[in-house]
């Protein structure tokens, strides 16, 4: 049975063949070596050429767009729609650097969950991953788009706002507790109300970021104590 070629097919060829001719007249040109020379044997070596370095091409193109994609999921957490702890820290250390080299304020807010155990006891696993689904979806649909939310650990949650000050950081994560205890997972029809501590301070140009982070840790154990 004879097989038709196909316009795309035919196409492809088309350009192949012209593609041989730019190249064979660009190697003319290069080497000093008359096009008429480029016989037809040549020319198809060149027209291979051309399509196994597009291959080339194609295969490099993929490979980096799986390492995007893997480095992406790198700093994902498994969970939730948010960053985990590696993920996180690479923007506090972003973010400190522009407030070392720009000035610009930005600070970071820390959540702790109390007694998550106690959930997970009560309304079984799926129970307890459902209020930790919940209570980054508040996080995530109070901040702006410039503002980052992180897990940081078990029942570890941490917020970096950008252009934000001491004071505007302790006012927003006063919203974003009330925001959290207004709006609990429901589970078979039930509420799941979270106990938490949260704290806020600003970062500062000399910070590191485990230092950074162990302030806001204090920040929310003071809140903590202050609260008991």
């Amino acid at each position: 049975m004879k097989l038709e070629r196909t316009g795309t097919s035919a196409q492809a060829e088309r350009r192949a063949t012209e593609g041989a001719s730019h190249l064979a007249s660009a190697a003319a040109n290069i080497l000093g070596i008359p096009e008429k020379e480029f016989t037809p044997k040549v020319r198809d070596a060149l027209t291979a050429l051309m399509g196994e370095m597009e291959d080339l091409r194609s295969e490099l193109r993929a490979t980096r767009e799986r390492l995007d994609l893997a480095e992406k999921n790198a700093d994902r957490d498994q969970l939730l729609p948010l960053l985990n702890r590696r993920g996180f820290m690479r923007q506090v250390t972003r973010y400190i650097s522009f407030a070392d080299r720009y000035g610009t304020a930005s600070s970071l807010i820390y959540f702790d969950l109390n007694h998550f155990k106690l959930v997970n006891d009560t309304h079984g696993h799926a129970g307890g991953d459902a209020a930790l689904l919940k209570f980054a979806q508040v996080l995530l649909a109070n901040v702006r788009d410039t503002d980052i939310v992180g897990r940081v650990g078990g029942d570890e949650f941490a917020i970096l706002l950008s252009h934000a000050d001491q004071a505007q950081a302790h006012s927003k994560a006063d919203q974003l507790a009330e925001q959290v205890r207004t709006s609990p997972a429901i589970w078979n029809g039930q509420p799941i109300p979270l106990s938490f501590a949260y704290g806020a301070f600003e970062l500062r140009p000399d910070d590191d970021p485990e230092t950074a982070m162990a302030r806001a840790d204090e920040a929310m154990y003071a809140h903590k104590r202050g609260a008991r």
